[in-house]
């Protein structure tokens, strides 16, 4: 079978048909056939390049293999700089493709809804991973780590800047401590009677005294 030929005026004219729904400002681009055949620049431009392959870990790859929404905080990515992607499975011509809307971390759309994935770093390969799976987060010599069950992974955003993104089930608990409520095995206090949360997985995360009430509320002891 010979695959329809797409072209670049098509696209536009498509991606044209979006703009009421589409943020102000973002860019767009469109992946299909194993590429990146559209890309449009808005106001925050991650120096995408038609023609330039989908690489493995990425939003657009995600999409046309679990053809479904995705929306990751891409941070720190060989994507270009640091933004928020919304990918959506789409159809033209018979053909499967991924549309991304690519917008700015501190996108007035992007802080009015919590994040759901965030793209984290291993060696040199990026992750996007649910933000469930993830157990805590941490900041360690001005450098932030996320964990889950498979290991460790490393992230350009600050505790600050997650801590107001992340969903509810997730509570800062140190200056160095984000954790996620679902884990917390047991809370236990330490040889200095402060409080000590003890994860599914044996990990212990100390409660700091700026934190103490708000833990106490947030978990009803």
């Amino acid at each position: 079978m010979v695959k329809a030929e797409i072209s670049r005026d098509f696209l536009q004219q498509y991606t044209c048909l979006l703009e009421d729904w589409i943020p102000n400002g973002a860019s767009l681009a469109i992946a299909m056939d194993g590429k990146y055949v559209y890309y449009f620049s808005g106001s925050h431009d991650i120096k995408l390049q038609e023609g330039q392959p989908i690489l493995t870990g990425s939003i657009a790859d995600t999409v046309l293999k679990q053809r479904k929404k995705v929306d990751v905080m891409m941070d720190d990515s060989s994507s270009g700089p640091a933004h928020y992607g919304i990918g959506y499975p789409i159809e033209i011509k018979g053909e499967h493709g991924a549309l991304i809307v690519i917008l700015p971390p501190d996108h007035p759309a992007v802080m009015l809804e919590p994040l759901r994935f965030l793209t984290g770093k291993i060696e040199d390969e990026w992750y996007p991973v649910p933000v469930e799976q993830i157990t805590h987060l941490e900041s360690y010599q001005k450098k932030t780590f996320f964990y889950t069950d498979d290991g460790q992974y490393s992230i350009s955003s600050t505790l600050k800047d997650l801590s107001a993104r992340l969903p509810s089930l997730f509570l800062r608990v140190h200056r160095s401590y984000i954790v996620n409520t679902g884990c917390i095995q047991r809370i236990s206090r330490d040889f200095s009677s402060n409080l000590l949360l003890t994860l599914k997985d044996g990990t212990e995360l100390p409660v700091s005294q700026t934190y103490v009430n708000e833990v106490k509320c947030v978990l009803g002891f």
